[in-house]
């Protein structure tokens, strides 16, 4: 009775389902917030009107203040006002999306291929890190995932409403989304397929006049972008990066580089191979195992090829393809007649990939994360009367912000109009940040200082000639330095005058 329980393919679905919710859960209180993070809880309580005015006020330059759409936000403010904001339960709306996209990527195997296929997808879907790390980050890519998922799944099945309202709350999640919907678009074309052609062009007719009322702010935000945004030019290395990140994930340590990548070039190559001689023997859903190739990579080169012009390549908007990769990974390996010591050799790659990744996942605390909430406490300890608290720049002081909005405590801004200077001030003004224009002005009149900064930002300026960060030079000409703590890749350097 047992083993027929076991073979039934709903009870497998919900065990992997299961797991996948465990493996999620793991780090979810432990593990660090970041930048990002904060940004979006922080904006996100605000309410729906501060969301809208702080992403569509504009700067000095006519560009927009926030560069996304407000669809992830008003949905975690909605998930906030039912369930409170604290870190497990904001990393929970994460994990729910997550297991959606699971339920997805099952549903379109199954409709491509066949059950089992279906089943192998799921799982392959439940433990791969790029999967795991971004189902519990408190980002809208996972929400940008189901919604793309779910709009493959209904252009399959020829649901062309569910395709409209799916194509739609993608677009108003992420502006990245039509680099994977283009993509899907064009599948009509290349099976000269006219009748399903006609079709989605009428459901993405629907989508965009759906999409009308948010497109008109579109220029804005890509001036956004465009004028201030920290991604630099992509170049060829990011195929090599993005084979990692489909496998093991990043960042990893620099011993395990050359193993990961070896690991994933060869489980890639294999699954190419094997597709290539699937097409070549006319196997059965050959086809559909190629354009799920297509929908794997094709986007991340768009990204690229679109970058060379202005740089916009952020891997977490790939989470869509990979989904895709995983169904991919599932077929290439179940039903292209691989030999079975190869195909056991194969999905132990693929586990070993998740394990490297996983783990680095869980234990991974260098920038941009750090112990804020350690940190605030331990200052809050033993601050006195007539001490203040700097932060370097924005990366450090929204995380503590976010733990501690009582304690007194300001950052330096981003020099205006540079590429990271992307916290505008109509946003800042929302979230009541206290921001200064330089170290001058941040401690004056301060018999005490306790500045923190990120180690990654005095390399950087030393690794360039810099004898050391301007902050801290003139800290070290006007105040004498007690003392430097190191809290994970964060300094806490304290100043007296």
């Amino acid at each position: 009775m047992m083993i027929t329980f076991l073979q039934n393919q709903k009870t497998k679905l919900i065990l992997i389902l299961v797991l996948a919710f465990i493996i999620r859960l793991a780090g979810i209180s432990s593990r660090p917030i970041w930048y990002d993070e904060a940004f979006s809880i922080l904006i996100s309580k605000q309410g729906p009107s501060a969301i809208l005015h702080g992403t569509l006020a504009l700067e000095i330059d006519s560009s927009a203040a926030e560069e996304h759409p407000p669809a992830y936000y008003f949905m975690l403010w909605g998930w906030i006002q039912a369930f409170e904001n604290s870190l497990i339960s904001v990393r929970m709306f994460s994990i729910i999306i997550s297991l959606g996209i699971i339920l997805c990527v099952y549903l379109i195997a199954a409709h491509l291929f066949d059950p089992p296929t279906a089943i192998t997808a799921a799982f392959i879907s439940a433990i791969l890190p790029f999967q795991i790390h971004y189902g519990q980050e408190i980002r809208m890519y996972v929400l940008l995932t189901f919604w793309l998922c779910l709009a493959t799944l209904a252009f399959l099945k020829r649901q062309w409403i569910l395709f409209s309202i799916a194509a739609t709350l993608a677009q108003y999640t992420h502006n990245l989304a039509a680099f994977y919907l283009i993509p899907l678009a064009f599948t009509p074309i290349f099976q000269k397929d006219w009748k399903t052609l006609r079709s989605l062009t009428l459901a993405g007719f629907a989508s965009i006049m759906l999409y009308l009322p948010w497109l008109i702010h579109l220029p804005a935000q890509l001036s956004k972008v465009t004028n201030s945004f920290w991604i630099e030019r992509p170049g060829i290395e990011k195929l090599f990066t993005l084979i990692l990140v489909y496998l093991p994930h990043l960042p990893l340590p620099n011993n395990l580089l050359l193993p990961a990548l070896f690991i994933a070039t060869l489980t890639i190559s294999l699954a190419a191979y094997q597709t290539y001689c699937s097409m070549k023997n006319n196997l059965m859903q050959a086809k559909n195992g190629l354009w799920l190739v297509y929908l794997s990579f094709t986007p991340p080169l768009l990204l690229l090829l679109i970058s060379q012009i202005s740089p916009i390549y952020v891997e977490r908007a790939l989470l869509p393809s990979h989904a895709m990769f995983c169904i991919w990974l599932a077929w290439a390996f179940t039903k292209t007649k691989l030999p079975r010591p190869v195909q056991i050799f194969a999905f132990t790659m693929i586990f070993i990939s998740a394990l490297l990744g996983f783990y680095q996942h869980i234990t991974y605390k260098g920038f941009p994360y750090g112990p804020f909430d350690r940190i605030n406490e331990s200052i809050q300890t033993r601050l006195l009367p007539g001490d203040t608290i700097i932060h370097s720049n924005k990366l450090s002081y929204l995380p503590s912000f976010y733990f501690d909005r009582k304690q007194d405590q300001s950052y330096i801004i981003d020099p205006p109009g540079s590429s990271t200077d992307t916290l505008s001030a109509a946003t800042r003004n929302i979230l009541r940040l206290t921001d200064k224009e330089n170290i001058k002005s941040a401690s004056a009149d301060a018999d005490r200082v306790w500045f923190v900064i990120y180690q990654k930002s005095i390399d950087e300026l030393t690794s360039h000639g810099g004898k050391t960060h301007p902050q801290l030079e003139y800290l070290d000409q006007h105040f004498k330095l007690e003392s430097i703590e190191t809290w994970d890749d964060l300094k806490v350097y304290i100043y007296k005058k």
